[in-house]
């Protein structure tokens, strides 16, 4: 019987193709060096080529501060270059605490040009607008982008928790496609299937990239998550021989835009673990079985 788990390789422009499953590094917070390398390695050597990461990451989860996220990859790219060349490099810019975000020319050329530095590279492959700001106009936001990737220091723009509208308004300034949008979506959180971002994904060909695939964790928990939501899935998870979480992934992957899914563990074997989704089996009823137990009513 065929899947609808999508396992194959995503475009994301013209960048080469990343595997179904990213690296988050919200928490990548590790000053060891040896240490974060060794996390980032075994990323890599399970396929998750695309190494997502932004600006502000390091101020909250246990940080030192905005910035240091992006510091200490840069350093680890530098203790061995060769990891560069393996990955599809992305981060993100415009929240700027305090302010809540940031998008004017001045700032985002300035953020852009700050990740570089504390990555230590050279161009950016995919550069992220984090959060909409409301105050300013996407035709400036435009422009600040493709005069950076004229300058070669960005290869592909998406963008990050943006609505369809937001999404269209930025892509009306642009000359070239907004390669990819990151969005929240999980089996506790259906939105995006019900809110327009993912038909607009796969009406402008935009890659979505899903972040807290496993709601923060309480997916392989429970905490706070339907007991018949957890029935169903810890039911599909022991039919296919894999655990709640890996199931919890494969739900993500099964929808025909064919999500990124970006997980974020600073455990090697549930990194290595996580690959396990790719090879589930669900067919239609498995998946509406979760939409139904998710939202708690039956579908019409």
């Amino acid at each position: 019987m065929s899947s609808l788990v999508q396992s194959h390789k995503r475009s994301l422009g013209a960048l080469p193709p990343v595997g179904p499953i990213a690296y988050g590094q919200w928490r990548f917070t590790n000053e060891d060096l040896y240490a974060s390398h060794r996390l980032l390695e075994t990323a890599l050597d399970a396929g998750m080529n695309l190494v997502d990461t932004a600006d502000v990451y390091g101020f909250d989860w246990g940080g030192t501060g905005f910035g240091q996220v992006e510091e200490i990859l840069g350093r680890v790219l530098a203790l061995s270059p060769v990891l560069r060349d393996r990955m599809v490099l992305a981060t993100k810019g415009g929240i700027a605490p305090p302010t809540p975000y940031d998008s004017s020319p001045k700032y985002l050329r300035s953020a852009c040009e700050a990740s570089l530095r504390r990555l230590q590279t050279d161009v950016i492959d995919l550069y992220q607008i984090h959060r909409p700001d409301l105050f300013t106009h996407p035709a400036d936001v435009a422009i600040t982008l493709s005069a950076l990737r004229a300058e070669g220091k960005i290869r592909e723009i998406g963008v990050s928790n943006h609505t369809p509208a937001q999404v269209a308004a930025l892509q009306a300034h642009l000359e070239f496609s907004i390669a990819s949008n990151q969005l929240e979506f999980s089996a506790t959180n259906l939105a995006p299937m019900r809110d327009g971002t993912l038909d607009q994904c796969m009406e402008c060909r935009i890659a979505p990239m899903a972040w807290s695939p496993l709601a923060g964790g309480r997916l392989a928990t429970g905490d706070g998550i339907r007991p018949e939501l957890l029935d169903v899935l810890d039911g599909l998870a022991k039919r296919e021989g894999i655990d709640r979480s890996q199931m919890a992934l494969a739900f993500v992957l099964a929808h025909p835009t064919a999500p990124t899914v970006i997980i974020g563990s600073q455990n090697a074997d549930r990194i290595r673990s996580a690959t396990a989704a790719l090879g589930v089996t669900l067919d239609r009823n498995d998946v509406y079985a979760i939409v139904e137990a998710s939202e708690g009513v039956p579908l019409p």
